[in-house]
């Protein structure tokens, strides 16, 4: 009971200010992105803004925890923990998709994408005052997930899309590596296949960004619109169903969702990076 209580009061303080303040409530407006401290270069635009500030805890807490884990004694449950998530990584993600020559080098890429995204989801679910806006000059309390910008899992994917080819020449050379991609059919519907083969490199781009982009951004607007909808439509007796619908939504992406997008992710830059060091394969 108690930590239901925690639940819906987490809850609660994750309410956007926007539903507490006028009884409206677009949640689309929750992942907008305004700048906090403006920094442009030129045509670079480097503001902080609220998707940075997040990347920046979580990268801050993804040091932290792997300091915390794997520095710990194999015996206790800090120690038992850490081996755990390195046993995943490396037998899970590395050695399923690189091959045995490269595990040295890209291990510690895949390990770190894997834990830093897992961070920066769990994150996303703990309510904190960085929503940018004010109730009666109080701080609103918000859930925001940096996965949930595409331009920050776009990021993230095209890590792995400039590391895939930059091995794939450095183990293959220009020509054999691009070669690869060309697969063996009839040279007449050679023009119709090697552009969609090209196509598709770029597609893992895509891919590998929007999944996450959207499985975060789904999970976000569902908590926040069961819950808006009692602020929307003043009824308080709507909180019987909204928010059991709410919790029942965000157990299920913290305990399932927030792991597996992490795996997902750094198991497919394993594997294409591990293709492209063995294209053959």
């Amino acid at each position: 009971m108690k930590r239901l209580t925690l639940l819906l009061g987490a809850l609660a303080l994750a309410t956007p200010g926007d539903a507490l303040a006028r009884g409206e409530f677009d949640p689309a407006r929750e992942f907008e992105q305004h700048e906090w401290i403006p920094i442009h270069l030129g045509p670079l635009n480097l503001s902080i803004t609220k998707a940075v500030v997040y990347l920046l805890l979580g990268a801050l807490l993804t040091i932290l925890l792997g300091l915390f884990l794997m520095r710990g004694k194999t015996l206790n449950r800090r120690g038992t923990a850490g081996e755990m998530i390195y046993d995943i990584a490396q037998t899970q993600v590395a050695e399923q998709g690189l091959p045995s020559k490269a595990i040295g080098r890209w291990f510690p890429y895949v390990a770190t994408l894997m834990l830093f995204i897992w961070t920066v989801n769990m994150v996303g679910f703990i309510p904190l005052p960085l929503t940018g806006e004010t109730w009666h000059h109080i701080p609103v309390w918000g859930i925001y997930a940096a996965t949930s910008s595409l331009s920050v899992t776009l990021a993230l994917a095209l890590l792995t899309f400039v590391f895939t080819h930059v091995e794939g020449v450095r183990w293959n050379g220009p020509v054999r590596y691009f070669k690869s991609w060309i697969p063996e059919v009839p040279k007449a519907i050679l023009p119709l296949i090697v552009p969609l083969e090209i196509l598709g490199q770029f597609m893992r781009l895509i891919s590998l960004s929007v999944r996450l982009f959207a499985n975060m951004l789904a999970g976000h607007m569902l908590i926040l619109t069961f819950i808006g909808l009692i602020f929307v439509l003043e009824n308080v007796f709507l909180a019987v169903v909204a928010v059991p619908a709410a919790i029942a939504f965000y157990l299920f992406e913290v305990v399932i969702v927030v792991g597996i997008q992490a795996f997902i992710f750094a198991a497919l830059s394993a594997i294409y990076i591990g293709s492209a060091i063995e294209p053959e394969h």
